[in-house]
């Protein structure tokens, strides 16, 4: 290992130590800092970022293909988490070391993680787990990455900001791109308010989309100064007929859909004949009734997706970069004050991304770097 500062032997960090409640996690003072192996780097981190994810992997909340109410963790086909593990996918930081093989010039780097771990030099995600998952994540005051999944953001924004982006926007690039979104198409998004939602209206809308959101009430206002064309309120009225007045009658090309549930049917109901749905996330009920003869007789594609490519990844870098994406930062939280941060985020009365910041990096993390 090569390092140019001093790195202390223990650390503070946010340990999952089974499945259940928030009682499964624990914040502690005495865990061993990671050393970076060959390829690897290790990062200070400042600020990471939190997700659906991490609270349905404590909760054993994923099913599996044959019981849909089964405990199981997020990656099917075989489980790659054990315990006691670091979760956290979104981290921001500065590299404090690099490992055999790892330029020393990278050391001092501010940097975004891929969280993902592709295990495939293509583009196939079949077997991709992630960071946080299948080795420990963010929820601490270090970790190490593979090199090349720690990029270089040059933008001026606070750490605490740039944590908004990485599992969110990926996951709704993805989205967008499994659906083949293209500019001027008609694009519904459900669960708006949230990380992904309202990634994906700025998404949409950085490559020439028309975004239309559904989201709860009292945070319409909010999501449509982010960017959507209108907004639908959940719950309010016949959800098709909303739909269709909030586009004027004009046809829905693509829905990207966040909640199922309910809602399900409908949402096939609204996009148009020969039109796709995609989905990459059930917060709203992960069984759903499907009839097949809507599914046919429409002609529509449907397709599943979670994270992203390497590709994906350099255009969210690129987006942030060239401004046409911006961080919607909803509340920060001390790493020592984790249950209270990741209650909120269950309870949802927010739009945008929570991220939480060990103590230490508290005051960093707020400050924007000189341009």
């Amino acid at each position: 290992m090569t390092a140019t500062a001093t790195i202390p032997k223990t650390m503070k960090a946010v340990v999952l130590t089974g499945h259940g409640g928030l009682e499964k996690l624990l914040y502690k003072t005495d865990v061993k800092v990671p050393t970076p192996a060959k390829g690897e780097v290790l990062i200070e981190v400042s600020a990471c970022g939190m997700n659906n994810t991490d609270v349905w992997v404590r909760q054993a909340a994923y099913g599996t293909d044959a019981d849909s109410k089964a405990p199981s963790s997020w990656r099917r086909g075989g489980t790659t988490l054990t315990f006691p593990r670091i979760q956290g996918t979104d981290s921001v930081g500065r590299i404090v070391a690099v490992g055999a093989g790892v330029d020393v010039k990278r050391i001092g780097q501010r940097v975004m993680v891929d969280f993902s771990i592709y295990n495939a030099e293509d583009d196939s995600l079949a077997d991709c787990d992630y960071i946080g998952h299948g080795r420990d994540g963010g929820y601490a005051e270090y970790l190490t990455v593979p090199a090349e999944n720690a990029h270089v953001v040059r933008r001026t924004m606070t750490d605490a900001e740039l944590a908004t982006f990485c599992c969110a926007y990926l996951t709704g690039e993805h989205m967008l791109d499994r659906a083949r979104v293209a500019a001027g198409e008609r694009v519904l998004i459900t669960g708006a308010s949230g990380g992904v939602g309202s990634g994906l209206v700025q998404l949409v809308r950085a490559r020439g989309g028309i975004p239309y959101a559904v989201v709860g009430a009292g945070k319409e206002d909010q999501v449509k100064a982010i960017g959507a064309e209108t907004v639908v309120t959940r719950g309010k009225g016949d959800l098709v007929a909303e739909v269709a007045k909030a586009t004027g009658g004009k046809p829905i090309d693509v829905v990207a859909d966040l909640v199922g549930g309910s809602m399900f049917n409908d949402l096939l109901r609204i996009v148009r004949a020969e039109g796709r749905y995609v989905t990459a996330g059930a917060i709203g009920g992960p069984v759903v009734e499907l009839d097949l003869r809507t599914l046919y007789l429409k002609h529509l594609e449907m397709h599943g997706s979670t994270q992203g490519t390497r590709g994906a990844f350099k255009r969210l870098v690129g987006y942030i970069e060239d401004g046409k994406i911006n961080a919607i930062l909803a509340a920060t939280y001390k790493l020592s004050d984790f249950h209270r941060a990741q209650t909120d985020f269950m309870n949802k009365g927010f739009v945008g991304k929570l991220v939480v910041v060990p103590d230490a990096k508290w005051d960093i993390a707020s400050k924007r770097p000189a341009a």
